[in-house]
């Protein structure tokens, strides 16, 4: 193996141990062989690429291009020409790709399904971009050590996406692979000049050759690697990630301490509201008689940045056999306790665990903590709901109209924490806020009146079209629009009861499933709901229901009071029926030991038609590929054949001697002569190329003068002609021929000239399908008849049986 093809195989293999540091970021991590197969075409495409050789410019060209082609194959095969020739189509179905995948990081954590086409092209994409990268600074360029940049950018991808607990492991796996590349580097260099230390002498155990720099660049390595990851201990820690939302983590599950939070689900709950068919998430039965409050509840978000809600992070401890009383609740309000069974679907893996609120106890089995705050269940160590059944005791809290009106303000530190807007909140939000509640005479009216504005007043439309939206605007571009769904509403009457000194936060998880006739309540993906919820001292933490034709209107909010219109009937969402599909779907969450602050999974399921993403197998992928590649390759045969052929012969001439050759000096002579007769078959094969077919028949002067009239070549080019001619015949008939400088430069001039000469489709076919490549199928004739001609002989050598006897 040649010391570039060495150095290529080594790129490739730095670029697949770099990448390893995304497999814990995607479950499962089958994606690195497809990437893998796809970098080894590429490398591939680079090693032949050089080896013709082309202009390192149309080396990258060539390989960026082939990459584009491949990716096109595996992700944007129905959209290209022949399905693997991009087009608008096919560029326009990249972008979709790029902003779904963008979407579900935000939506998704560590490990996200492999299932989402968005994020498998935003790896194996990523890993063909660096994988180029590498290639063309370390193998092109012949310039190893900046080929670490594009490593340490991969590497540092993956270590702010992940949890950081084996960050260490793949940055070792990384180095290994980047110190592999230089040493490789290293020794290329080290061929080309020989022995270095060619004083030492060579003596029985002791090495040789250029052993001293290897043995000073591994100790090096291992000095370099070692403080790099020695530094980190001394440095500050850098925390959040790519997309600011790192954290501690969910602790080891030892019961005790460790903390928890959870992402903004909003990409997820629109996703789920969109699905073109309803399917079943939870079967539930309760001892309930009105299932009309019985929203599940995952998780809340409290903490407000001003351009969205998330949930904070909260210390999370052991699940208790009784949950205490819910912050806030006093014993005067009414309360009856109600049993609820709650059956996940054997898809739907969801971390937070769906209960009503306020559960009072849960009997689950597995691994689960619990978060006091907002009264909610995780999974611990990749603990997931997927096909559990549980039981949950739970509390259906009955105030009055009364009650709520006459609450008492809530303490300093919950109001200072439930409260806080900050200073990036519109004016129009708080202006609105005071416009609606103008003459209201407690913050429960206010409420109810936020309440009316959005669910019946306020000329708002229900539209699950509507984009989520980001920014500090969102919200004003919300009151303008006037259109939106769950997660619009919920948000702004949240931000606006804030505003009003109202204690606020988002709650996201089921509205009320629809009854079945064997008595249970089908809970389906149209069920996603998000909701505000408000406290109110000696109640707790209070549904409102502000989004219209969606859930029921609490009754505690059905009152007398001036301005509300609201209808005394409940409003149940239409869930999936009893006859809902039970597939399974590309909805996955995420390993609690595994979630990062801010960037767990998403509270509710992906829609079912993520698992038509998922695309055919890697193999089979692969397969394509290969097609595709040879479908772009042989046509090209022709071409790439005969400027690698053209390197050798002039190549071999260029290094010809530059004086006479001794009759008598035996392989110097042949080899001379090869050189020269190597340089008159390119001149013939080149003029060939340009229409001028040869004839073996003429001698070397003849087929000169044939091919300067017929090519009409000028002086310069003639001389240079009949130059190379005449150096043929001194190889062949002269009895010491005298080398003659110049000749690869004499036939260069020649094609000059025929070129300029030749129109612009001879001129094209004499690089694209030149008429001298029939050689090359001239010669595998040639070789095969050589071949069966010496099995032949070989097989008359072996010792044969007489006909007629036979062996007992």
């Amino acid at each position: 193996m040649s010391g570039r093809a060495r150095l290529a195989l080594c790129a490739w293999a730095a670029t697949l141990m770099a990448s390893c540091a995304l497999l814990p970021l995607v479950d499962p991590a089958t994606w690195i062989l497809q990437a893998a197969v796809l970098l080894a075409v590429q490398t591939g495409v680079g090693a032949a690429t050089r080896r013709v050789p082309l202009a390192r410019p149309l080396t990258i060209a060539a390989q960026a291009l082939v990459t584009l082609m491949l990716l096109t194959l595996v992700f944007a095969r129905a959209q290209a020409v022949a399905g693997f020739v991009p087009g608008p189509e096919a560029f326009r179905h990249f972008a979709d790709l790029l902003r779904q995948g963008a979407d579900d990081i935000a939506r998704y954590a560590v490990p996200a399904p492999l299932t989402s086409a968005g994020i498998r092209l935003m790896l194996i994409g990523g890993v063909l971009v660096i994988g180029l990268a590498v290639d063309t600074v370390a193998v092109t360029f012949r310039s190893a050590a900046p080929a670490g940049l594009p490593l340490l950018a991969l590497y540092s991808v993956a270590a702010g996406l992940s949890d950081g607990g084996a960050d260490w492991l793949w940055f070792l796996v990384a180095a290994a692979g980047y110190l592999m590349l230089l040493l490789a580097e290293g020794r290329d260099r080290l061929s080309q000049w020989g022995r270095v230390f060619a004083t030492v002498p060579r003596t029985p155990g002791r090495d040789s050759g250029a052993v001293a720099p290897v043995r000073t660049g591994r100790r090096i390595g291992a000095v370099a690697l070692g403080i790099a990851l020695a530094a980190p201990l001394a440095l500050p820690a850098m925390n959040g990630g790519l997309l600011d939302g790192a954290g501690t983590g969910v602790g080891a599950g030892s019961g005790s301490g460790g903390t928890i939070s959870a992402v903004n689900p909003l990409v997820s709950l629109r996703d789920s509201l969109n699905v073109d068919s309803d399917r079943q998430v939870l079967s539930l039965k309760t001892d309930s008689d009105d299932i009309s409050n019985l929203y599940l509840r995952i998780v809340s978000l409290d903490d407000f940045d001003g351009s969205t809600w998330k949930p904070a992070k909260r210390h999370i401890e052991g699940v208790p056999d009784e949950f205490p009383t819910p912050a806030g609740l006093g014993a005067d309000v009414r309360r009856t306790q109600i049993r609820t069974r709650i059956t996940a679907a054997d898809w739907y893996a969801q971390d937070w665990l769906p209960m009503p609120y306020p559960p009072s106890g849960v009997e689950i089995d597995g691994r689960w903590r619990y978060e006091p705050v907002g009264m909610t269940l995780v999974g611990d160590h990749g603990q997931t709901t997927r096909g559990k059944t549980y039981l949950v005791k739970s509390l259906d809290v009955e105030p009055t109209a009364q009650q709520l009106a006459e609450a008492p303000e809530p303490s300093a530190e919950l109001k200072r924490e439930y409260t806080k807007l900050p200073d990036s909140v519109p004016a129009v939000v708080a202006r609105t806020a005071r416009e609606v509640t103008d003459g209201a005479a407690s913050h429960y009216e206010q409420a109810v009146r936020l309440q009316d504005y959005f669910a019946v007043t306020g000329g708002f439309d229900y539209d699950t079209r509507v984009q989520v939206g980001t920014g500090p605007q969102a919200i004003a571009r919300f009151l303008k629009d006037r259109q939106g769904f769950c997660v619009h509403f919920s948000f702004a009457m949240a931000a606006m009861a804030r505003s009003l000194g109202i204690p606020a936060r988002v709650a996201v998880g089921f509205a009320p499933g629809t009854p079945q006739a064997d008595g249970s309540v089908s809970v389906g993906l149209k069920d996603a709901h998000a909701w505000p919820e408000l406290y109110f001292e000696g109640v707790g933490w209070t549904r409102f229901e502000p989004t219209p034709s969606r859930g029921s209107t609490p009754a505690y909010t059905q009152t007398d009071t001036p301005g509300n219109s609201l209808p005394d009937v409940a409003r149940p969402s239409q869930s999936a029926g009893a006859s809902a599909s039970a597939e399974p779907s590309a909805s996955a969450g995420c390993g609690a030991e595994d979630k990062k602050l801010e960037a767990c999974s998403s509270a509710l399921p992906a829609g079912p038609t993520q698992k038509d993403d998922a695309g055919p197998p890697w193999y089979q992928i692969g397969g394509w590929a290969l097609l595709g590649l040879l479908a772009v390759a042989v046509p090209l045969l022709p071409m790439v054949w005969r400027l690698r052929r053209r390197s050798v012969r002039l190549a071999s001439a260029q290094h010809a001697a530059s004086g006479g050759v001794e009759p008598d000096a035996g392989y110097v002579a042949e080899a001379a002569a090869g050189q020269v007769l190597a340089v008159w078959r390119e001149l013939v094969d080149t003029a060939w190329d340009y229409g001028i077919v040869p004839d073996d028949a003429l001698t070397p002067r003849k087929a000169a003068a044939r091919i300067v009239r017929l090519g009409q070549l000028d002086p310069v080019a003639a001389e240079s002609v009949h130059r190379v001619a005449g150096a043929v015949e001194q190889v062949l008939f002269a009895p010491r021929p005298q080398a003659v400088p110049g000749l690869p430069d004499a036939v260069r001039r020649m094609r000059a000239a025929l070129r300029s000469r030749a129109g612009r489709t001879t001129r094209v076919r004499a690089v694209i399908a030149p008429r001298s490549a029939v050689r090359a199928l001239w010669e595998l004739a040639d070789r095969w008849t050589a071949l069966k001609t010496r099995t032949a002989e070989r097989w008359s050598t072996l010792p044969h049986r007489p006909s007629g006897q036979h062996t007992n």
